[in-house]
């Protein structure tokens, strides 16, 4: 007697994968819970370094100056370069140059820059 080759249904590696991502995120959901109160002890302690140092913005990005402490950037700092140039730091395309830009205006005189 021949045995018959064993079917496997197209859906069953589909459903062991979501299967497998639902126990994963069961288990970070678990893990994350049970970690909760250190890291808020460590936010709390990081908070009072802060604090106690005077450490300004926290620091977005690691590329350029103006991404890397948007409130203290200069505005010219986005267009060191050229003016026209295209953007080389992919951060740039998240955080914008700082502003507002102010009142200020082209002049000869301080008169004129000042109105």
């Amino acid at each position: 007697m021949t045995a018959l080759p064993r079917y496997r249904r197209p859906a069953t590696p589909v459903f062991g994968a979501l299967g497998l991502l639902v126990a994963l995120g069961m288990a970070e959901a678990a893990d994350a819970l049970w970690r909760a109160p250190q890291e808020r002890l460590r936010i709390a302690r990081e908070r009072q370094i802060v604090a106690d140092l005077g450490l300004s913005d926290l620091a977005l990005f690691t590329e350029a100056r103006y991404t890397r402490h948007p409130a203290l950037a200069d505005h010219a700092a986005a267009f060191q370069d050229a003016p026209g140039s295209f953007e080389h730091f992919p951060s740039g395309s998240f955080v914008p140059p700082a502003g507002p830009w102010g009142a200020a205006r082209l002049g000869f005189s301080e008169a004129e820059v000042t109105r």
